[in-house]
């Protein structure tokens, strides 16, 4: 679930030797690397070869990488020595490189629910933004976290900083995961890319549903009529995986609590895509409530008394905002193995919202 887009910045004289193709997921941080080596290229360790093929990669990363199985050649792990023949066909998954902007350390509450020396769990609040990008300079999570880890680097002799292995949108709350070195980032990383992490949200949506629970599967891209929000794709038989609209997006859903005209649910991700709980409810008719870039801020159920009006608008004026928040976080530690499980009460805007909208279902019955 995330908020803008990834460039990348590639040695220009990589295209002239061999074939890359670069796939970027938007919502969690890495990049998908394939890559076919010349026929002509000599033996080389692959840590020394893709150091100079991907200019913008620490040889640190690089073996970081293939420490954690995150380096393919020929569909089989490899280590950082092994060496690279003609035609190889690579695989390596990186994480995001940091974003090219001079990020300045700025002081801010953070509510950090558990820190070690590689991984920082922080609730995030809504309306703060996770990293500087367009209009967003200062004042963003990661301006604070780099306060934070340097403040703490002083105490300790540290050297940690602020990875971002996925984000969450500006108005979501919730659960936040982050690195604190490389090889934790990396490992990290991979298990956002094998979809191992544990990632569960609530959401409050528009309209009651048929069924107990349910699975939305669509491809998501930015809609070509307003690049700022995402639409839902279908499958083009006809195009190879690689020309396909959008990417690859699975939500599961179950009801949590039925209120009538709208429901409480909780969304399980299987994949991290941009928006993609706002954009897979909005596409089977349940737009998130008060979501204004999908709908949801109108009074799309009910009825047109004016005291049931007035209820949504007074709901609307305490949420203003997606009622979306990130819950749940599980992930396995990236040094110790160790499953790590974090749980996020709703904030009180949300609870009160919740709390209006069942009290109003039970007095309709």
């Amino acid at each position: 679930m995330s908020e803008t887009d990834m460039s990348l910045s590639l040695d220009p004289s990589f295209a002239d030797t061999d074939a890359l193709s670069v796939g970027t997921d938007e919502g969690d941080l890495y990049e998908h690397y394939h890559i076919t080596v010349d026929k002509g290229q000599e033996s080389l360790r692959i840590d020394k070869y893709l150091q100079q093929h991907l200019a913008s990669v620490s040889r640190n990363k690089i073996q970081a990488a293939a420490k954690a199985g995150c380096i393919l050649a020929g569909g089989h792990i490899v280590k950082p020595n092994y060496r690279v023949k003609p035609s190889d066909e690579i695989s390596i998954l990186l994480p995001d490189p940091p974003h090219e902007v001079d990020l300045q350390p700025e002081a801010m509450p953070l509510q950090i629910v558990y820190e070690d020396d590689d991984v920082l769990v922080v609730d995030k609040p809504a309306g703060l933004v996770v990293h500087p990008g367009y209009g967003n300079f200062t004042g963003t999570l990661l301006n604070g976290l780099l306060h934070h880890l340097r403040e703490r680097n002083r105490m300790t002799g540290g050297d940690a900083y602020p990875y971002l292995v996925h984000r969450i949108d500006k108005d979501t709350s919730g659960l936040l995961l982050v690195a604190k070195n490389e090889e934790a980032q990396v490992t990290l990383s991979k298990q956002f890319f094998e979809h191992t992490i544990e990632r569960r949200y609530f959401a409050l949506v528009w309209g009651d549903f048929e069924d107990d629970s349910g699975t939305v599967s669509g491809r998501i891209g930015r809609s070509p009529k307003d690049r700022r929000v995402m639409t839902v794709y279908p499958d083009d038989p006809s195009l190879p995986e690689d020309r396909q609209p959008g990417k690859h997006a699975v939500t599961h859903w179950q009801i949590v609590e039925r209120f009538g005209y709208v429901t409480a649910i909780e969304c399980v991700l299987e994949t991290g895509r941009t928006h993609q709980i706002r954009a897979h409810m909005r596409h089977i008719g349940h737009s998130l409530f008060g979501d204004a870039a999908y709908g949801g801020d109108a009074i799309l159920k009910g009825t047109t008394f004016s005291k049931y009006r007035q209820f949504v608008v007074n709901c609307f004026q305490l949420l203003p905002r997606q009622a979306l928040h990130a819950r749940i976080l599980g992930f396995e530690h990236p040094r110790t193995g160790v499953h790590l499980h974090f749980e996020s009460p709703l904030p009180s805007d949300l609870e009160s919202v919740v709390s209006r909208w069942h009290n109003y279902a039970i007095h309709q019955r």
